[in-house]
């Protein structure tokens, strides 16, 4: 496992969540809270993305820092609700130092089942996503369907 920093990772072994670390349950605390957020379109979900903090989507030109990221989902955040991912599975390491973090996670959603992955750095104020990146998990069986799929739209996009 790679460390961050230079810290050494402490990995989350498959404890019970009431084993986990203190700092482990707070994160998943803080990241039910913040997918809640785009459930219910509060704000405050941009203000859990560090300043200089990226999101990325599933579409491939969906790479934005989290100013970008809250003008991008102004329109969706004046709906009742921008979003709903709710996780279903979740696994969280941290550094030596219980300053970086680093986690995958499966979503309910409303695209199926989503994968994602992100960075979150804990400093004085809280927690900060500095990186998340969201995709959505294609069964195998149906891969070089949505390949060809893709080939086809991308190649239409050409001709226009």
């Amino acid at each position: 496992m790679a460390s961050i920093a230079g810290a050494a990772p402490v990995a989350e072994p498959a404890l019970s969540q009431a084993e986990q670390p203190a700092e482990i349950k707070a994160l998943h605390v803080f990241l039910d809270e913040w997918h809640d957020d785009a459930a219910h379109s509060r704000l405050a979900y941009f203000d859990k993305i560090a300043k200089n903090g990226v999101y990325i989507g599933t579409d491939k030109t969906e790479r934005w820092t989290r100013d970008e990221f809250k003008a991008w989902g102004k329109v969706h955040f004046e709906r009742p609700s921008a979003w709903a991912f709710k996780a279903i599975n979740r696994h969280i390491a941290m550094s030596s130092d219980k300053t970086w973090f680093w986690f995958d996670e499966q979503l309910a959603t409303q695209m199926g089942i989503c994968q994602a992955s992100g960075v979150v750095h804990k400093t004085d104020k809280g927690f900060e996503i500095e990186h998340y990146q969201l995709s959505i998990a294609v069964p195998n069986p149906l891969v070089n369907q949505l390949v060809d799929s893709i080939k086809k739209f991308e190649a239409d996009e050409v001709k226009k």
